[in-house]
């Protein structure tokens, strides 16, 4: 079948639209027609180069090269064939895409936390999660999906295992958000920083993962959430999701925060800006009160070795410091879950699109993110 995907191939490149062939779906595979696909920060990461492996890394993945590469992680779309040994899904069902896939078999998906599956470790290699073996093609050579995903593209072949069935009633561009960045803010708040009623939280970057970190942490009870962005759209934006006070940088907050805390600083920190660099961290520990908690969300360069951390501080002052990837949540249960509380009133998702664009205007949408205009951009496929 053929596709048009927009295709990076290097970078510090544009997305360029492509035309694509791709195969039908094998055993344990769907084909699902993409109908929205967020503008996700991720996939900037791709051209800015801070989530492209280095050439050690691709060796050691058994990859000669990494692009060109279609991108798109987070979507929404409808199934539209099913190769053989599916069994729980359909042509016609609605999907999520799971960027980081869950096969519901390895130690960590059986314990719980799916966001960790085992299969992720090829999510940014060639071929097919199921045997490695490619599906997508650029005139003729295979060409790789970005998280095996690969919304991007109006139809790509996917692992059953990297799609999440959903509702049928529910609006897809409300399902595409909540595939990875709802669902990653929401959750490193709620999971992973395990925000408690009366907490004081401070969010770092409030784009389309750290604005759901706001909302996540007002859900959960926090009685002062703290939002910091140099974006003034963006601090007005996160007031309207439950920002109790809002500043331009980490080192105007300091002294406020200080204030308002009675010099305990807060309880739990969340950094989601655009990209965390080392130097970041030194001021974050110093926004983290004693016994508190420093989340770090934000995706850093690869290459990132360096942080500014006051070991000193960090054992004396008993804080700690977590990762997270899919805001520690479990994609088959969460997501669904997620869609729920949006169902009910409690999760606004709506409210996080700025603007719609087609296909075509992908690098106008990016251009947006860049500019500080959007929370969220959406393509829309027709």
């Amino acid at each position: 079948m053929k596709s048009r995907a927009a295709v990076l191939w290097g970078l510090k490149e544009p997305w360029k639209i492509n035309e694509i062939q791709v195969d039908p779906p094998k055993s344990g595979e769907v084909l699902v027609r993409w109908k929205v696909a967020g503008l996700c920060h991720s996939d900037e990461h791709l051209v800015t180069g801070d989530m492209v492996p280095p050439a050690e890394m691709l060796e050691a993945m058994g990859e000669a090269k990494f692009f060109p590469i279609i991108g798109g992680h987070e979507g929404a779309g409808i199934v539209e064939a099913v190769g053989p040994d599916v069994t729980d899904l359909a042509v016609g069902d609605h999907v999520a895409a799971s960027f980081i896939p869950a096969c519901g078999k390895c130690r960590y998906c059986l314990t719980g936390r799916g966001n960790l599956c085992n299969s992720g470790a090829g999510t940014l290699g060639g071929g097919m999660i199921t045997d490695g073996t490619p599906r997508h093609f650029v005139d003729g050579a295979p060409v790789a999906l970005l998280a095996k995903v690969g919304s991007f593209s109006e139809l790509s072949c996917v692992s059953q295992t990297s799609i999440i069935k959903v509702d049928k009633d529910l609006p897809l561009e409300a399902v595409a958000l909540v595939s990875c960045g709802v669902s990653t803010g929401w959750g490193s708040a709620t999971e992973r920083a395990n925000v408690r009623p009366g907490d004081v939280v401070v969010v770092v970057g409030v784009g389309g993962i750290g604005i759901n970190a706001v909302q996540g942490a007002r859900a959960a009870g926090a009685k002062m959430v703290i939002a910091i962005d140099p974006v003034e759209f963006k601090r007005d934006k996160a007031r309207e999701f439950g920002a109790t006070h809002t500043f331009a940088s980490m080192e105007s907050a300091l002294p406020e925060v200080a204030s308002l805390t009675y010099g305990e600083m807060a309880d739990k920190v969340i950094m989601a800006p655009g990209v965390v660099y080392g130097e970041l961290m030194a001021p974050a520990m110093t926004l983290t009160g004693k016994g508190g908690t420093l989340v770090v969300t934000g995706v850093a360069p690869m290459t990132q070795t360096q942080s500014s951390i006051n070991l000193f501080e960090l054992a004396m002052w008993n804080k700690e410091i977590k990762g997270t990837l899919f805001g520690s949540l479990n994609p088959r249960v969460d997501v669904p879950r997620l869609l729920d509380l949006y169902r009910h009133g409690v999760l606004k998702l709506d409210e996080l699109v700025t603007r719609r664009y087609s296909l075509d205007e992908i690098n106008d949408g990016y251009q947006a993110m860049r500019d500080g205009t959007n929370i969220r951009g959406v393509v829309v496929y027709d």
